[in-house]
């Protein structure tokens, strides 16, 4: 996916804002659905998987929001 902006100002369009806006609202539920299967899981392996994939969806909500903030 390709991020255009005003090169003058710098900004994001509002098209692009609205893509990044679900795509944050997208990391952040599975960060919570991940997290939530990994509390409820009792196979040691199988919440240690959950465990990883919340933690790997919360560091692309992250990386997302320092993309939007540096703009």
């Amino acid at each position: 996916m390709s991020m255009q902006m005003n090169v003058q100002t710098g900004q994001i369009d509002s098209n692009n804002l609205k893509v990044l806006e679900d795509q944050l609202n997208y990391e952040s539920l599975m960060t919570k659905k991940f997290s939530h299967y990994a509390n409820s899981c009792t196979d040691t392996e199988l919440k240690n998987l959950c465990q990883q994939s919340s933690q790997k969806h919360k560091q692309h909500y992250n990386e997302l929001l320092n993309y939007l903030n540096s703009h």
